[in-house]
């Protein structure tokens, strides 16, 4: 009994593990207000902890409303060679980077200064729902 027990605690944390490891990764800029009107919601106001998908993931609509926790991974020029901060933000798709886009995901100015410096302007991430 106490080995079915064992083995199920082992392949719940491995399950769980795997779950918290997968991110997808890209690159983020970000842009600043007004935020409205956005793709997603018109002239809804969606706070300022928010994002527009590029193409990448978008969907057609399909990532409104998602909740995206986003990390800082690393610099994607010389300007600013350590601009993370160490913190994520989890942020809110209620807008469309269209075509063009240079991130993968563009956060409002505020949800960026959370995970790096604004004066990178873009920056490698992980992010995941």
């Amino acid at each position: 009994m106490y080995e079915n027990i064992r083995v199920l605690v082992l392949v719940t944390v491995a399950m769980s593990l795997f779950s918290f490891a997968y991110a997808d990764q890209g690159t983020a800029t970000y842009y600043t207000p007004p935020y409205v009107p956005s793709a997603c919601h018109g002239y809804q106001n969606d706070g300022v902890m928010i994002a527009a998908a590029s193409d990448a993931f978008y969907g057609n609509k399909a990532a409104c409303g998602r909740r995206y926790s986003v990390t800082c991974t690393g610099a994607t020029n010389n300007g600013v060679p350590h601009p993370c901060t160490g913190q994520s933000v989890v942020v809110t798709i209620v807008d469309y980077c269209p075509p063009g886009c240079r991130g993968t995901i563009d956060l409002s100015q505020e949800a960026f200064s959370v995970i790096a410096n604004p004066d990178a302007g873009k920056v490698y991430v992980e992010f995941h729902e």
